[in-house]
């Protein structure tokens, strides 16, 4: 009680309470009739916000500390391994999901990296717990591809097998989604006689997600050509897309909102790495939200410590963001992106109690997490130094 409440959907509430019950929001507001059995937790002069969700990250697929033995990402045996899943290469005890928590990070979509032009399928997950499956909120929540560098230089330049150019990525894609159009004509055909049936292609299944546009394909992207390949084809097979990293989409900022092609900036606060990075910028996220783009943001963990992902939303207020775009991008656009907008993403009614609390605004340098809640439990202390499933 006598927080700040920074809701998303309903402004911003002075002096509001929020009451929490069975997990989920019971209430909010000036006016809330508190139980008396009820706990109370002060945090006066404070800022409570949904729980942080960062769109886009590695998060203990990519381990840190631990070398090549930590390094689960990237399947690189085939440029199409629409098979695999970000679930099995989780390790839920690992030092990113605890630093998450001192973030007030409560959600996050794991995927695989982006050196296959199909790279497995990624998992929208709670940051507290030590049994994968149990930390699960939607799986899968979006099929991981790229373009561009990446799997040119793992592919062509390494193996000396396509891909070889930006024609062979987008080849390589169209092919993939191709051969799971015959396959789900396959078992349409079917239709209840097992002996017609094909043999069940796990991958196939997958991809045949996308098509039905129940998950979206979500493509790394840098250059703002490669985007309009990743538009195109979208068009062609009449899928859901989203455009990760999206260095160059201020270029095109335009042509996305008309297309209303949701993107996922960052991680931003980095070196120039790639050629591919040689135009970014700390406005394309500011730039795309002015026109109507959904905008996320990310850290791509581990090359930003996902723990500072509203650090990466305050150098987007600094180069022309709003307040409100920048909560937005770290709250209920990623939420929506990753399929649990009904769940996460704004202080509301019946949504998982997933609350941070701050000792000051979020994008100050000096704001410190107070707590961290997960679905109406504390799983991180700033008094204590503790989180829920080990000591940070």
């Amino acid at each position: 009680m006598n927080g700040n409440l920074f809701t998303i959907t309903n402004g911003v509430i002075e002096n509001g309470t929020v009451l929490i019950k069975n997990g989920k929001i019971a209430a909010f507001g000036t006016n809330v009739e508190i139980p008396k059995d009820a706990e109370i937790i002060d945090v006066k002069g404070m800022i409570v916000t949904p729980g942080i969700i960062d769109a886009h990250a590695h998060v203990e697929i990519w381990e840190e500390g631990l070398g090549m033995e930590g390094m689960d990402c990237n399947e690189m045996t085939n440029p199409v391994t629409a098979h695999v899943r970000a679930v099995d290469a989780i390790n839920p005890e690992g030092i990113g999901m605890r630093d998450a928590l001192t973030g007030g990070i409560t959600t996050i979509w794991d995927a695989p990296g982006s050196a296959n032009v199909i790279g497995g399928h990624g998992v929208t997950l709670k940051t507290s717990g030590n049994i994968i499956d149990e930390m699960i909120m939607l799986e899968p929540s979006g099929l991981k591809a790229a373009t561009g560098e990446n799997p040119k230089g793992c592919y062509g330049q390494e193996k000396e097998s396509m891909p070889m150019t930006r024609m062979g990525v987008a080849a390589v894609m169209r092919e993939a989604l191709i051969k799971a159009q015959e396959y789900l004509k396959k078992i349409e055909k079917a239709g209840d006689d097992e002996d017609k049936m094909p043999d069940r292609d796990l991958g196939l299944e997958t991809i045949g997600k996308v098509l039905n546009r129940e998950i979206p394909l979500r493509v790394h992207c840098h250059r703002h050509d490669d985007i309009v390949t990743v538009v195109r084809i979208s068009k062609e097979f009449n899928i859901k897309v989203s455009i990760e990293h999206a260095t160059e989409a201020h270029k095109i900022a335009d042509f996305l909102a008309e297309n209303q092609i949701p993107i996922v900036v960052g991680p931003s606060i980095t070196t120039r790495s790639k050629v591919e990075l040689t135009d970014r910028s700390l406005k394309t996220a500011g730039i795309c939200a002015s026109k109507g783009v959904p905008v996320s943001l990310m850290t791509d963990h581990p090359i930003i410590p996902v723990h500072h992902l509203h650090l990466c939303a305050a150098f987007c207020v600094k180069h022309g963001m709003t307040e409100e775009q920048a909560l937005r991008a770290i709250t209920i656009n990623p939420a929506q992106l990753c399929g649990v907008g009904d769940r996460v993403g704004s202080i509301d009614i019946g949504k998982d109690a997933d609350l941070a609390v701050w000792t000051h605004h979020p994008f100050d340098i000096m704001s410190k997490v107070k707590y961290t809640f997960i679905d109406g439990e504390i799983v991180y202390s700033q008094d204590s130094g503790c989180c829920k499933g080990g000591i940070n």
